[in-house]
């Protein structure tokens, strides 16, 4: 089905640049990059999808059946994403909250041109009907210039505003905490927007401002026609490998200093912050549950509990879950039984669903959804969507969102503090 040619590539390449940038002719690009990032769990360094042949864009109705029809005949590599709202499908939960970006609620197209880069080795897979054409795409790639573009300022400076106030936040955790109190949730994670209105923004070089200060395991610059997905996401959702499944909630967050012995202070009092373990303890336990749902017998394990990992801006406490499936048992179900994925939503997850549902001021749409593949071999790989902008070039729109679990030990202050955290790279990016 596909043309398959491998490269070895010199040192100091700079093809992932080049790669890019090559990519914003297509209406449809999906480029995924770890950043080099050492973790235990990868296939590549980084991926590129381009130009669909075919397309699966659906909103939430029978969204997750639509995909495993369109997964199973397709038999292919696809690339797209899935909206936090596609949790309509799985419960009877709906929103009437704001949506400014507009996005389809469920995306995938299978491209005609697909890059794979590992170490200094990058494989090129085309559909036979365009093979002709890879020898001559990977001379223009290879003769683009990697200094960087110059962009004009905008005659209008970018203006962001949030869309819940400080008292508005203060009073909905109190909210929250009540709901706790009461036995509904024992934890929930609840988001807040940053926006901005009538803007204009180059999105591949806010992408490039972004991807520099994060350097995420899981960036992301998802193009569909002019609405646009900028992720620095350092959190994976969920991965197979043939029978293998593997997630890597992340819950607990701490600043990071330039002062190396502080710094180190500052990991160590993650690793042991009572609140920050209790918060991933939880979800570690749904997505435990999530998984024995396609799992076989007593194969789900934790292979990792509440490890500390530093990125650029934040230190972050991850686990590790794992279990097999059965060789039979179909990729997208495995993603319907875990959907949401609980470090975006809380626990119980249909109860923490309802309530950010009454609490929140927007509609999450892509974000806390996911982006990711499929291969011909019904692996798959996906990430959480967060740490991200969000941009409709039609509405001129811009959004990036925020938020943190909330515990019965958590305080408003301390929750609304790590929100300006989180959301400080993401402001850096489109202000620069």
């Amino acid at each position: 089905m596909r043309v398959h040619k491998k490269i070895q590539l010199e040192k100091g390449h700079g093809i992932k640049k080049k790669l890019l940038q090559w990519s914003q002719q297509f209406r449809e690009v999906v480029w995924l990059d770890s950043n080099t990032y050492q973790q235990t769990y990868s296939s590549y360094d980084a991926v590129l999808a381009v130009d669909a042949f075919t397309i699966l864009q659906t909103d939430a109705s029978e969204a997750f059946d639509k995909l495993k029809e369109y997964q199973s005949l397709t038999k292919d590599w696809l690339f797209g994403y899935l909206t936090y709202d596609l949790k309509y499908d799985t419960e009877n939960l709906k929103s009437t909250n704001f949506d400014g970006l507009d996005f389809p609620e469920l995306f995938f197209f299978q491209p005609k041109k697909v890059f794979l880069l590992k170490d200094d080795i990058l494989e090129i897979q085309y559909l036979h009907f365009v093979d002709d054409e890879l020898d001559d795409d990977y001379s223009e790639i290879t003769a683009i210039n990697n200094e960087s573009v110059k962009f004009e300022e905008e005659k209008n400076p970018i203006k962001i505003k949030l869309r819940m106030t400080k008292d508005s936040y203060f009073d909905k955790f109190q909210k929250i905490h009540n709901h706790i109190s009461r036995g509904d949730i024992y934890e929930m994670n609840f988001c807040q927007e940053f926006y901005a209105e009538n803007t204009t923004i180059d999105p591949l070089h806010v992408y490039e401002n972004l991807n520099a200060i994060s350097n995420p395991p899981f960036a992301t610059f998802l193009k569909l026609d002019g609405k646009y997905l900028l992720s620095a996401s350092p959190e994976r959702y969920i991965r197979k490998e043939k029978t293998s499944i593997i997630s890597q909630p992340i819950k607990g967050t701490s600043k990071r200093s330039l002062n190396p012995i502080e710094d180190e202070e500052l990991k160590i009092g993650l690793a042991d912050d009572k609140k920050e373990r209790s918060e991933n303890i939880m979800i570690v336990d749904l997505v435990r549950n999530d998984l024995s749902k396609t799992a076989t017998k007593a194969s789900v394990k934790v292979a990792e509990l509440c490890k500390v990992y530093s990125f650029d801006q934040v230190h972050q406490m991850i686990s590790t879950v794992t279990s097999e499936v059965p060789h039979t048992k179909s990729p997208v179900e495995v993603l319907r039984t875990t959907y949401p994925m609980g470090s975006m939503t809380g626990a119980p997850k249909v109860s923490a669903m309802k309530i950010i549902e009454e609490l929140e001021e927007t509609k999450r749409g892509l974000y806390s959804g996911s982006v990711g593949y499929f291969t011909p071999d019904n692996d798959f790989d996906f990430n959480v969507i967060i740490r991200s902008i969000l941009y409709n070039k039609s509405n001129k729109y811009v959004s990036y969102s925020v938020g943190g679990a909330i515990t019965v030990k958590s305080t408003a202050e301390a929750e609304y503090q790590e929100c300006l955290i989180k959301a400080k790279a993401m402001r850096e990016a489109l202000l620069a």
